[in-house]
């Protein structure tokens, strides 16, 4: 499989990954575990939302659940309440693609009448309804690695081979996806960096990011930003001073395959893959 040959369908349209794609992130919600409460309200965040387009952002990812270690979940209404009114701002406002955070199909069945174009499921079709919800819309589908829920994930974290474990056990959410009618082109997969893995496992997954890739066929979208592991690797630095660590992962993902990178920060994210992808272009052109 060679990543750089593949697209993602969403809405109808086709965004090429001949390019490596920065998601910018957008959490509205009050405990997030790096920037909760800094964009809740829809003018904080078309804000924010604004500034990520203007520093190379080519996708919004809207979430109204922490989903950090340990946090418990909110009620849906509450989650509905984050995130449509952000939804709608941005969607009135910027032409660029948007996707919605979430594991609840009624939210996402909300996000998506509301014009979203992707849903990013951290749950990778837990919810039942989730597949049925997503292939009614033509939207596009994130489906991520976790095993149990925020609140117990980090006591799952027992793998003989990271790599090929975490491409199993999506495997079976690709098969309830394709049965529900969502076609593989709509899908990317993430291998879910920092959810049910140890530091160490988040490391090898990195390095191995192609077996993932490569046995489930989809394009990979790698989210390492601002991860405990980052921190860990730095000597202990709080999460808002993990960005240049983040830009790391980054680079080592798309040398690995990633075709996707779900940031915090956009500008440094946006610059330091333009620069990798020519390098490894340029590689890639002398090798021939």
């Amino acid at each position: 499989m060679n990543p750089g040959s593949l697209t993602w369908r969403i809405r109808g349209r086709t965004l090429s990954l001949e390019r490596p794609l920065v998601v910018g992130i957008l959490n509205v919600t009050p405990d997030s575990f790096s920037d909760g409460g800094r964009w809740m309200g829809p003018a904080a965040a078309l804000e924010r939302a604004r500034r990520m387009v203007d520093e190379g952002a080519d996708l919004l990812d809207v979430g109204g659940e922490s989903t950090r270690p340990g946090a418990a979940p909110v009620l849906a209404g509450e989650e509905l309440e984050r995130v449509l009114p952000v939804l709608r701002a941005i969607l009135a406002d910027l032409r660029v693609p948007v996707s919605v955070d979430t594991r609840r199909a009624v939210v996402a069945r909300a996000a998506l009448e509301e014009g979203a174009d992707a849903v990013n499921d951290v749950s990778a079709l837990g919810d039942p309804e989730m597949a049925a919800t997503v292939a009614a819309s033509d939207a596009g589908l994130v489906l991520m690695h976790m095993r149990g829920t925020p609140e117990t994930m980090q006591t799952l974290t027992g793998y003989g081979d990271v790599a090929e474990e975490v491409a199993a056990e999506l495997q079976p959410a690709l098969a309830r996806a394709a049965r529900a009618g969502i076609e593989a082109e709509r899908i990317v997969v993430d291998p879910g960096i920092g959810f049910a893995k140890t530091a160490g496992q988040n490391l090898e997954l990195i390095a191995r990011l192609e077996v993932v890739g490569g046995r489930l066929g989809r394009p990979v979208l790698l989210g390492a930003s601002r991860k405990a592991f980052v921190g860990a690797l730095l000597g202990g630095v709080p999460a808002a001073e993990r960005d240049a660590g983040t830009v790391g992962a980054c680079v080592a993902g798309l040398a690995r395959g990633a075709r996707l990178f779900r940031v915090h920060e956009v500008r440094a994210a946006r610059q330091a893959l333009d620069v990798a992808d020519a390098i490894f272009r340029a590689g890639a052109a002398w090798a021939r």
